[in-house]
């Protein structure tokens, strides 16, 4: 099925953020990581700052706010997030190196294992027991520690042995850091970075994304939020030594949808008929179906797409996986993606008074547009000047 024109789809293989791991681990020996798909400088010291909702178009619209990053993005690479667009999702792309079709992390919320209720992947409410069972195949923290690479992440304590964490990013050295202390999470990355004879560490940073969702990526909170960002990265790197490479990344872009583009399914009746569960984002619904196995996904589809119209682009599973969304879809996590997938265009989002929380949220993210989707790779190494 063809995409809307403002939709991109992840370029897998080449330039996603399941990409950014292995090309690290190319120039550190990492087994299996034969080629650097990035082009990044060859060193034996790298530091990924992830930067929850650093868009690649908010950015570059922000860069007078932003001395350090603005510095840095005339050379920058644009990389894409996972479908959905969402931070469980994404994380999971960075730390496994798969595609969510291979590690199976399908969005914020979706049907768990069990098949009989909605999972939360960032709380992990209603998740499986044992995450490492959910999501077996080794991440890339693994594999380089095992090859020999001082392996160490840096962010707040009680994300240590989060449901998350365990099924994702499990592997490294886990330091924890006061996220409001900049000087002691810069003083901890810079000693992580200095172990051993080759060293990778990931360091965490939330603050922008807490703030587009709750004040929106238009407002003056969200840009001052991002010159507090821009100057812990510079802060950072300027304790770093020379040798270190810092890659700066985000997990997914964000747009505001203000109220009066909800679109409220308690007031569309039809929506909901033949739809056992309602997950997902509101940029990116999931629904799993009544008769799944038979007629169900493309009915429920087709009366979404003619009640939502220009408003969404509507697919089953089936055309989703057929079209490259997820990437190769191993059959062990299949399932875990809805029957039918709801893709809202421009800014709207399906919601729903019963999440109410949600309701509050100003910036979205889970969609196919091109401002949720790119994200930037910022690469500062002065040894390579």
């Amino acid at each position: 099925m063809r995409l809307p024109d403002e939709f991109v789809l992840p370029r897998h293989g080449h330039s996603t953020l399941s990409d950014l791991l292995p090309a690290i681990g190319a120039h550190l020996g990492v087994t299996g990581c034969l080629d650097d798909a990035l082009g990044l400088p060859s060193t034996s010291r790298y530091v990924v700052l992830l930067v929850d909702g650093l868009g690649h178009h908010l950015l570059r619209g922000s860069l007078r706010h932003a001395g350090y990053f603005s510095e840095l993005f005339g050379d920058t690479m644009t990389l894409t997030s996972g479908v959905p667009s969402t931070t469980a999702t994404s994380l999971t792309c960075l730390g496994t190196g798969l595609e969510p079709g291979q590690h199976g992390m399908a969005g914020y919320s979706f049907l768990d294992p069990t098949g009989s209720h909605a999972m939360n992947a960032l709380t992990w409410e209603g998740g499986p027991p044992d995450p490492v069972a959910f999501q077996p195949r080794q991440t890339m923290f693994e594999r380089a520690a095992a090859a020999g690479v001082e392996v160490s992440a840096v962010g707040p304590a009680r994300f240590e042995t989060s449901g998350l964490t365990t099924a994702a990013l499990r592997g490294p050295d886990f330091r924890a850091a006061d996220e409001s202390a900049h000087a002691d999470r810069i003083e901890v990355a810079v000693e992580a970075s200095r172990l051993g004879e080759r060293s990778l560490v990931y360091v965490y940073e939330r603050s922008l994304d807490h703030t587009g969702h709750g004040k929106g990526v238009a407002s003056r909170q969200w840009l001052e939020t991002l010159g507090a960002v821009d100057s812990f990265a510079s802060e950072l790197r300027e304790a770093l030594d020379d040798e270190v490479c810092l890659l700066v990344t985000g997990d997914h872009g964000m747009l505001d949808v203000p109220p009066e583009r909800h679109v409220l399914v308690e007031d569309h009746p039809a929506l909901l008929r033949g739809v056992e569960l309602f997950a997902g984002e509101g940029r990116l619904r999931q629904l799993w179906v009544a008769d799944a196995g038979g007629p169900g996904p493309e009915r429920v589809a087709r009366r979404w797409a003619l009640e939502l119209g220009e408003r969404a682009h509507v697919v089953t599973r089936d055309e989703a996986v057929a079209d490259g969304w997820f990437g190769r879809v191993d059959d062990r996590v299949r399932s875990r993606f809805g029957d039918v997938l709801v893709a809202m265009r421009q800014d709207w989002a399906v919601m729903s008074r019963a999440l109410e929380r949600e309701l509050s949220l100003v910036g979205q993210h889970g969609s196919l547009t091109e401002q949720e989707m790119m994200v930037p790779l910022l690469v500062d190494h002065p040894a390579s000047w």
